[in-house]
């Protein structure tokens, strides 16, 4: 590509709106002095000494950041063990205190103390050697949203066994592709879980794919259905049982070096090669202390709730490792956010007093479709801060989100990372630097970021382009330590910045203002293309769902007879809003004063709610099968399959 005009993502203009945190937010905030941005420019990477000092090491490293053998060394020569620093450290101190507070599909309820959990992971860490399992081995999980997930990853993290956790709703195949990729032969899964009040049988699926690896697998298994009792074969073993075998058993912490395994997780999806991203012991956990410190303002008296699943990285940096190095209480919840009604979460936020609440984008423009009827309901004044995360949000949102659910006394943090970064990138400290509602905020602390175009040059501010990062960071993983995967040379979507030898190419669109403010405009892939013209998704969908009545939206391409390729707009109301020709007037008119008449959509599509992943997303490969009338494969990546026939219907009728 030539410039960064070419990815279509140069039109998007935020919300230039600034807001400030409150007073007693700032006072009371962890970090407060806007100082320490020049501190890590001075002082980069020794700056970063601050976040392994969040860590209890055995041994000391040498130096911050090393450079050797081609590749990169974070913390290089320490020694320590990421389950002592998520419990064992804690114990004289919060040894009572609630360390896991976990919130079931059917209204179960149950809490581990720091105590607890220490006896729970020390039982199962032992059962896990009994079975063969020594330093080094891969083991994977996969289990849904109950406590025995982060109990087994500590149990791993503890006898220096890296973990591979695969999200519970993904297929039999899935599975078994990850297990294989990653040479593992221990597996822990559970009989099944509930959904929306139904149980959906979990095992099988783990014993087809069991059966599809080539090496024997040992599987451990967790009783969470009533009434299912499944028979156990010769290499299966109950996780209760072993438990008891292992009763009161203590294993001493396997001492690891900084630049250790920590764990390996995929990114790709059901289908399709899945991408390795392998984090280190040292440099990930300290960053993911140091960001749930920093940026989600985390306390060790707080209650804190991130609503991710532990299946993703969000889940493993903000529900397990991060909260819990930092010595707070962390919320579980298994179920939906609607079932069995539309103000379970807020039901949840009351009843726990949760002080920091980290959700996505999707979820809140959900909240903003069913009302605010629904957390008006509740007392949410323990609320502290609030969190974005997974994708960008619109401005909109952002302010619904602001205004109905922080009572506008609580910043926000729009957070941008990724699986590959390990912990946040892109956001405010939230008692430094002011809101700007759509705009992520600047890069952290000691965190170098650009938008270039398709040569690498810098694009001018508020001009659309690529967002790189040009400069290493503690949670790198071990593909980009190694400097082997994706912090390359120039390339036709991902180019690298002129006159820098390193910078690892994010594939995502944003702009940078004048203040140093990132706003993401999506990955550089989400670009459709209509009479030659390439525009963002995003900021098509953004002014589209800046309408008011219009809670979602979703826009792709479909075939057309006059020019090649059309625009279709599938558009979800809000839920006491009626779906007129005056509402899908507006969404027209709403992208032709966007982007021009050119993009002008062929189809609105009004539908009760749009197809998303187990993880939130919007299916847009789905949507666009359907405008081309195509066969829609697989569907078992859906968390709402029931809507696909829906939407169909309402394509036809238009």
């Amino acid at each position: 590509m030539d410039d960064g005009n070419d990815a279509g993502l140069d039109t998007y203009q935020p919300v230039d709106e600034r807001l400030s945190p409150p007073k007693s937010f700032v006072e009371q905030a962890n970090v407060a002095d806007g100082a320490i941005y020049a501190d890590f420019d001075e002082n980069w990477p020794d700056a970063w000494e601050r976040a392994a000092d969040l860590l209890d090491w055995d041994e000391d490293y040498d130096q911050v950041l090393t450079e050797r053998d081609g590749g990169y060394r974070w913390f290089d020569g320490g020694q320590l063990n990421a389950c002592v620093n998520c419990v064992d450290r804690h114990l004289p101190e919060r040894k009572n205190q609630r360390a896991l507070v976990w919130e079931g599909q059917l209204g179960e309820r149950r809490s581990y103390t720091y105590l607890e959990l220490y006896r729970e992971v020390n039982e199962f860490a032992a059962a896990l050697r009994g079975l063969g399992v020594g330093e080094g081995d891969l083991v994977t999980m996969y289990m849904p949203m109950i406590p025995e997930l982060p109990i087994a990853m500590l149990a791993c993290a503890r006898i220096g066994a890296p973990h591979n956790v695969v999200f519970a709703g993904f297929s039999a195949d899935a599975l078994g592709t990850r297990m294989d990729a990653a040479d593992s032969e221990y597996l822990i899964t559970c009989d099944g879980y509930y959904r929306r009040g139904d149980a959906v049988t979990l095992k099988n699926k783990a014993d087809t794919a069991s059966a599809s690896v080539d090496a024997p697998v040992t599987t451990v298994l967790v009783d969470r259905l009533d009434g299912y009792d499944p028979t156990l074969g010769a290499r299966e073993h109950s996780y209760s049982s072993l438990l008891a075998d292992h009763g009161t058993e203590r294993v001493s912490p396997v001492e690891r070096a900084a630049t250790d395994d920590l764990f390996r997780i995929y990114t790709s999806g059901t289908t399709g090669e899945p991408k390795a991203v392998t984090h280190t012991t040292g440099g990930y956990l300290s960053y993911t202390a140091w960001t749930s410190h920093a940026v989600l303002d985390i306390k060790p008296e707080d209650t804190y709730w991130c609503s991710a699943d532990i299946g993703w990285i969000t889940g493993h940096s903000y529900i397990v490792y991060g909260p819990l190095a930092l010595g707070t209480t962390t919320v579980l919840y298994e179920g939906a956010p609607d079932h069995p009604e539309k103000n379970r979460l807020w039901e949840i936020v009351e009843r726990q007093a949760v002080d920091v609440f980290y959700t996505a984008p999707t979820a809140i423009r959900a909240f903003m479709k069913w009302g605010s009827e629904y957390p008006d309901k509740h007392d949410l004044s323990s609320l502290r801060l609030l969190g974005t995360v997974g994708e960008p949000i619109n401005p909109r949102a952002w302010k619904w989100y602001y205004e109905h659910i922080g009572n506008e006394s609580c910043p926000i943090v729009d957070t941008w990372w990724q699986t590959e970064t390990g912990g946040i990138m892109v956001s405010t400290l939230p008692a430094v630097r002011d809101m700007k509602p759509g705009a992520a905020g600047p890069p952290l602390p000691g965190i170098s970021a650009r938008v270039v175009d398709g040569n690498g040059s810098e694009v001018d501010a508020g001009e659309g382009g690529y967002l790189v990062v040009d400069q290493q960071w503690p949670g790198m993983p071990q593909e980009l330590c190694e400097g082997d995967a994706w912090a390359a040379t120039a390339s036709e979507n991902a180019p690298s910045p002129a006159g820098v030898e390193w910078a690892y190419l994010t594939e995502d669109g944003a702009l940078m203002d004048d203040d140093g403010y990132i706003t993401i405009l999506g990955r550089v892939d989400d670009v459709i293309n209509v009479s030659g013209h390439r525009f963002g998704t995003m900021e098509l969908e953004s002014a589209i769902v800046d309408i008011d009545g219009i809670a979602e939206a979703a826009v792709v391409t479909g075939t057309d007879d006059a020019h090649g390729k059309a625009l279709y707009a599938y558009v979800s109301s809000e839920d006491d809003r009626e779906n007129t020709e005056e509402l899908r007037q507006a969404v027209i008119d709403a992208v032709e004063e966007t982007v021009g008449p050119i993009a002008r959509p062929k189809a609105v599509v009004f539908t009760p709610d749009l197809p998303k992943t187990q993880s939130g997303k919007i299916m847009r490969r789905l949507l666009e099968d359907i405008a081309n009338d195509e066969e829609l494969g697989d569907l078992s990546a859906l968390r709402n399959p029931e809507v696909v026939g829906e939407i169909e219907s309402a394509v036809r009728s238009d």
